[in-house]
């Protein structure tokens, strides 16, 4: 039995984070699916950047959709939803077979959007009914000023997959932003199942801290971290608030393990997968890891709910001088630029490649 495979029958499901348009068409989404237990996928602008920029499996589409009048953030909707919704007809039978727990792909709202929470609600909205596809997740920010349209989206309907946590306290707001929204849907009468995960990110903490700290402490600031959410999240499924909304039909928010590739090259390329082997929680890692893990991975026990010794872990960082709450709001803000830069990037990709494939065409070159 392969090691995803074990995983899975742990109760953990894997992800992939990685969607490219070769991926598809040649075949190896579909293997990762039957063959390392793939049943769900993240997605966001820099792999997009990148796919267009090293390759040329956009380069049709891209032309056709500019010669329709298409350009800038449409075009990108456009190229982004296409493989999406081929991505999500690949989950869809996992979606139906779990009645919607699993199965299901994600799309990023622009971060451009992120400080408008009007604004953000609605092209939430929008993108989730563009895509007609029940298995998509759309993504905002978990940023305080986030808050307000993952509430009012799930009040609306709208799947969602709060990105960009760092710490319990920011996983908690955004369980919290999750439940007051199926609270107001069960007060208006309306279906409590709306799908939402929260995603915590564990590797940008080691990276942060990598050379701040003694070499005993190198790569386990995020899976204290990680140690430490799992205990709040396993803890609010226990509480009497969530029990009253499951009671009513609600679906636990899950939480997702992201940023799970080894940014240390020193580390284990398995580290970050094993430690958070979690029932009821995703892993979505990129494609390296993935086949890192199928090929040599070792499922070593699931994390336990009490936290382990993450306290004490986080009290050893704490002693060598790292402030754990300012470094995840730093961590926060840093994500949330970063998200900005990357589809500022992706949207100038784009443009550059509409002209060059213009000039190409106009010149006679190759179609």
């Amino acid at each position: 039995m392969k090691p995803t495979q074990r995983l899975h029958d742990l109760g953990q499901r894997l992800w992939l984070d990685n969607i490219t348009r070769e991926l598809i068409e040649n075949g190896a989404l579909k293997r990762y699916i039957s063959e390392f237990s793939i049943t769900g996928l993240t997605s966001n602008p820099t792999i997009f950047g990148q796919a267009i920029r090293n390759g040329d499996a956009y380069d049709a589409a891209i032309r056709q959709n500019a010669r329709e009048g298409q350009s800038g953030e449409g075009l990108f909707l456009e190229l982004a939803l296409d493989d999406l919704r081929q991505a999500a007809d690949l989950f869809r039978p996992v979606y139906d077979a779990t009645e919607g727990v699993d199965g299901w792909v994600s799309l990023e709202v622009s971060p451009l959007l992120a400080n408008d929470t009007t604004a953000s609600v609605n092209e939430a909205a929008r993108l989730h009914a563009l895509a007609q596809r029940p298995n998509l997740f759309i993504k905002i920010p978990g940023t305080p000023d986030g808050m307000a349209a993952i509430e009012e989206s799930i009040f609306a309907g709208v799947p969602i997959n709060v990105t960009l946590l760092f710490s319990r306290e920011q996983y908690i707001a955004a369980a919290e932003a999750y439940m007051r929204g199926i609270d107001r849907r069960i007060l208006a009468g309306l279906d409590p199942k709306v799908a939402s995960v929260a995603s915590l990110f564990v590797s940008r903490w080691d990276k942060a801290v990598i050379d701040k700290v003694p070499a005993a402490l190198r790569n386990r600031l995020g899976l204290a971290v990680a140690q430490r959410t799992y205990r709040a999240y396993c803890k609010l499924l226990t509480e009497p608030r969530w029990k009253r909304l499951a009671h009513s039909g609600a679906r636990p928010q899950r939480l997702l393990w992201a940023s799970t590739g080894a940014k240390d090259p020193k580390a284990s390329d398995t580290l970050y997968v094993e430690a958070l082997a979690a029932p009821d929680t995703i892993n979505t890692m990129p494609e390296q890891t993935l086949r890192a893990y199928a090929e040599h991975g070792v499922l070593r026990g699931a994390m336990t709910s009490d936290g382990g010794d993450a306290d004490a872990m986080l009290g050893r960082f704490t002693q060598a001088g790292i402030d754990i709450e300012a470094l995840a709001l730093q961590l926060q803000r840093d994500g949330a630029q970063a998200f900005v830069k990357s589809w500022q990037e992706l949207l100038a990709r784009i443009a550059d490649k509409t002209t060059s494939l213009a000039r190409c065409g106009a010149g006679g070159g190759s179609t």
